[in-house]
């Protein structure tokens, strides 16, 4: 989500990629394990996307949206304004039918609408991200919203526990002293959704101080699994976090455990691979030498004679199953990566100790056209996948069907340019209700959450 990393259709204009659109390689259907069990749901889209006159967003006939939150207006609890860069995000159930969101804010930059420091919920006062936490009635109607952390930096994506908090990840290794900051950065936090001061704005240190971007915790055994999203050569790596106390519960990771990253024997780089269906069993994993990264990042430290597997672009991360999904959104060989690829779904099983390439997104896919890399992805009640597009030119939502079709399911109206060069921002932190009736995304800028409602098991 960083504006610091090349966006895939950037990507695809220099490789000069042309196509009709999206192409899978692989087994879609892996994807959905653990999802919606109707087999008639999530076989196709939902017709043509009809204009939405208010210019805000188009949506197929029947669905309808509501704005639920957009930055610069104030927070109904007087703390301030609602802050920009609306990112990562999810929806959790509360009493009485309430949802509660807890959504992120990427903030690195001095000039940003910041989210507003918070006695209690703040870490350094000259961090400009964190979260928002809104509550929801039954229709979607905001009873509240207001912050759930604040002085953290470039807060990108995340994931839900178990216990029902969000993780939310810093995207940065900046230190205390790096643009003016007062503490180190790179850490991981716990927020509580119905109560914020409950958790605080303690950092996770033990999970590891790098660029973080998604997380997925395994319900069974309580492991974390972490995505790092590194923008420079040596890229990111896949890590897994081994908790003293699993499963006990909102702050039992501030408890510590075990550090370790992904090393898949004689793979030192993921986009070598390029074969949907490639397994590697006997998946090996490093304890971190040091997760606080004090002179050295993760990813540059010595593993051994073994050494470690990197990727470029790890984003999104989510369980599904018996196993963990992460993405790698692409690769490029002239930015350092083994070989190009255009999107790729990998499937851990814990059990067995496998790596599987699931799925390979593109090369067919028009630069002028939708089809971006994934980015953030959940999981939808219809069975299928939805995909926030992460690039430039016309944004959307796709969906992805268990066939593998892929669908248009929102585009962002907004747009951030001028009439003569049109810029949209951004789909992020796309995620439903509990009850699978309402889709929440954000619009990263102008940051906006919508709530969107209509026949989604028709």
């Amino acid at each position: 989500m960083s504006s610091a990393s090349p966006t895939r259709r950037q990507v695809l204009a220099r490789s000069s990629a042309v196509g009709a659109g999206i192409v899978f390689s692989g087994s879609l259907s892996e994807l959905f394990a653990g999802t919606a069990s109707a087999q008639d749901l999530g076989r196709t889209g939902y017709g043509p996307l009809v204009p939405d006159p208010s210019g805000l967003l188009d949506l197929p006939k029947g669905f309808r949206y509501s704005v639920l939150s957009r930055e610069g207006d104030p927070m109904r609890s007087g703390e301030g304004l609602v802050p920009a860069n609306h990112d990562g995000m999810a929806a959790f159930s509360g009493r009485d039918g309430l949802v509660r969101l807890v959504r992120n804010h990427e903030n690195h930059d001095s000039d940003i609408l910041g989210v507003p420091t918070v006695r209690g919920l703040t870490y350094d006062s000259m961090g400009k991200g964190g979260c928002t936490a809104l509550t929801l009635d039954g229709r979607n109607r905001v009873l509240s919203e207001r912050v759930a952390i604040a002085g953290t930096a470039v807060n990108c994506a995340g994931g839900p526990t178990p216990w029902g908090t969000w993780l939310t990840c810093e995207e940065t290794e900046d230190k205390a002293g790096t643009n003016g900051y007062t503490k180190d950065h790179g850490f991981v936090f716990e927020v509580h959704p119905a109560d914020p001061l409950r958790t605080g704005a303690v950092p996770l240190t033990a999970m590891g101080r790098f660029q973080h971007e998604a997380i997925a915790v395994d319900p069974g055994r309580g492991v974390v699994y972490e995505t790092e999203d590194a923008f420079l050569e040596p890229f990111g790596l896949f890590y897994r976090f081994l908790p003293n106390r699993p499963l006990e519960g909102t702050g039992s990771l501030r408890a510590g455990g075990t550090l370790q990253a992904m090393r898949v024997p004689g793979v030192p780089d993921l986009s070598a691979v390029q074969e949907p269906g490639t397994t590697f069993d006997g998946v090996e994993w490093a304890d971190v030498p040091d997760p606080l990264a004090a002179s050295t990042p993760i990813r540059l430290q010595d593993f051994g004679p073994k050494g470690i597997t990197h990727a470029q672009k790890l984003e999104g991360c989510y369980w599904g199953g018996q196993s963990v999904y992460f993405v790698s959104s692409y690769a490029q060989s002239v930015e350092g990566s083994a070989a190009d690829h255009f999107g790729q779904i990998w499937r851990y099983d814990p059990e067995h100790r496998r790596l599987t390439l699931v799925v390979v997104f593109g090369p067919d896919t028009d630069v002028q056209l939708p089809g971006e890399s994934p980015d953030n992805i959940c999981l939808a009640p219809s069975g299928g996948l939805m995909v926030c597009e992460d690039g430039n030119g016309a944004q959307h939502v796709f969906g992805v069907t268990r066939q593998g079709e892929v669908y248009a399911m929102a585009r962002n109206r907004q747009n951030v340019g001028s009439p003569e060069e049109p810029e949209w921002g951004e789909f992020s932190g796309v995620t439903f209700s509990q009850d699978g009736r309402t889709m929440y995304v954000n619009c990263y800028n102008p940051g906006t959450t919508f709530a969107v409602t209509g026949p989604w098991r028709r």
